[in-house]
């Protein structure tokens, strides 16, 4: 699942090439907005909050959540898709370019003012300008008897981190993802951490979370079996979640992490 930064980048991308400009063409291809036509409106930006995507047109916000397959891609006019066109769920085409969502898990239509709607619930933003560092900390230790790896992932605390940087998190500040958040030690830090690495990586396209962009680009993450980076143990692997549906793998040093 792409996580904040790639959405980030995303958003930048679309933004640049779209703000400004009059859709020539608008075709929303999921049931309940399939008459929505906005051809016609000006784009008025695109703004990523967290993992959600937000394309302003006119009155109108048409709201994406990527989940595992989804993708936006920009083409020039005449260029060939480098997915097949049954998958597309929406064509945004201006004078200069045609932008093309592929298999979002969202995606859906509302008024500008009614933003809150669809994004509303969610946590303050890593990437966001009104990031709030404070607010952030309130809302990862209210509840000091979760798992530190359950809400690294809950949304409503932070906005934009996914399960690599949750498993690279926890290796970087020396704690399992089963630890309780009542029993991390400096919390704060933590909170510092997540808002620094993925703002390091918002404008690249490989993400690292070593520092290197060769060889290894992570400490835990998909390292099940291998030997840990910092002391040679072999990485373990789990699963955790809030429930059976919501397990996602988890990826841990036993001596890095206690």
């Amino acid at each position: 699942m792409p996580e904040g930064d790639t959405v980030y980048r995303t958003a930048k991308n679309l933004d640049a090439a779209l703000r400004g400009d009059t859709l020539t063409r608008c075709e929303i291809r999921v049931p309940a907005f399939a008459t929505m036509d906005l051809t016609g409106d000006t784009v008025e930006g695109v703004a990523s909050r967290g993992k959600h995507l937000l394309i302003r047109v006119g009155e109108h916000s048409i709201h994406s959540h990527l989940k595992m397959e989804g993708s936006w891609h920009l083409y020039r006019h005449g260029s060939k898709w480098r997915r097949p066109a049954w998958q597309a769920r929406a064509i945004l085409g201006t004078d200069d370019w045609v932008a093309v969502g592929f298999e979002f898990g969202v995606l859906d239509v509302v008024a500008r003012d009614d933003e809150s709607s669809v994004v509303g619930y969610l946590g303050p933003d890593l990437l966001g300008p009104d990031w709030d560092q404070g607010e952030a900390l309130l809302r990862l230790t209210a509840d000091p008897g979760r798992a530190v790896g359950l809400a690294l992932l809950d949304q409503r605390v932070m906005a934009g981190l996914g399960n690599v940087y949750r498993n690279e998190l926890c290796f970087l500040r020396g704690i399992l993802p089963t630890r309780p958040v009542g029993g991390v030690d400096q919390p704060e830090r933590l909170v510092e951490l997540a808002h620094r690495l993925i703002d390091a990586n918002k404008d690249r396209v490989q993400r690292t979370t070593t520092g290197s962009l060769r060889g290894e680009t992570a400490w835990v993450y998909r390292r099940e079996g291998r030997p840990c980076l910092r002391c040679g143990t072999r990485i373990e692997h789990g699963e955790l979640g809030d429930t059976a549906l919501e397990l996602r793998d988890a990826y841990w040093c036993p001596r890095c992490q206690s």
